[in-house]
């Protein structure tokens, strides 16, 4: 099994609104898109990590029926890392091979891109997948199992990204036609290019 994770416990200062309750189309936020993506690219367990605007979060995902299991992060200002490990720390057991993880920030990936790097996780022996374009890296990335406990020891002003360079030797880059996993919204000026009229 390779479960989903979604980091979405950031204060989404930048945005100045939660970015998991932002309108992406009708009756559809962030994480409904996200959660609906990563269930038709096949994952089939899917947790969300919450820490700021927890309560309104999770209000929301009772009332659209989000297909998520929430994990709350108590030391989200600690940064991105301490909700990874938090997601880890659900997820570890028995006949999990590795996580797939993505971010809230990150909603237009399509399912296409979340198939293609399941299907080359499982099809070859590298420690970490990720999507790559035109020399750019994008989301979801999968960490083997193996790389669990490294997570959890890295540096949390470095994150996933020291574990990524430390394994450099065993990541698969995989080329994908997807705008989508490189489209980062992290201002409303970015929510108003990407998304405007849409919501």
């Amino acid at each position: 099994m390779i479960p989903g994770i979604i980091l979405a416990a950031g204060k989404s200062v930048r945005m100045g609104r939660t970015k998991a309750l932002l309108p992406i189309a009708a009756n559809e936020t962030f994480l409904d898109r996200v959660a609906r993506t990563l269930r038709e690219g096949g994952v089939d367990d899917v947790i969300v990590v919450v820490g700021a605007g927890a309560p309104a979060i999770r209000q929301a995902i009772v009332r659209n029926n989000t297909p998520v299991r929430v994990v709350e992060n108590p030391d989200y200002e600690q940064g991105q890392l301490s909700s990874l490990v938090a997601a880890l720390k659900a997820i570890d057991r028995p006949g999990v091979r590795a996580a797939l993880v993505t971010l809230i920030d990150v909603p237009l990936v399509n399912a296409a891109t979340v198939r293609i790097l399941l299907q080359e996780y499982r099809g070859g022996a590298s420690l970490i997948v990720r999507p790559t374009r035109d020399g750019r890296h994008g989301h979801p990335v999968i960490f083997d199992r193996a790389l669990f406990d490294e997570l959890r020891k890295a540096n949390p002003a470095e994150g996933a990204k020291e574990v990524v360079r430390a394994y450099s030797a065993e990541l698969l880059n995989v080329e994908v036609d997807d705008e989508g996993a490189f489209t980062d919204i992290d201002t409303p000026e970015d929510y108003e290019r990407w998304i405007g009229e849409r919501a």
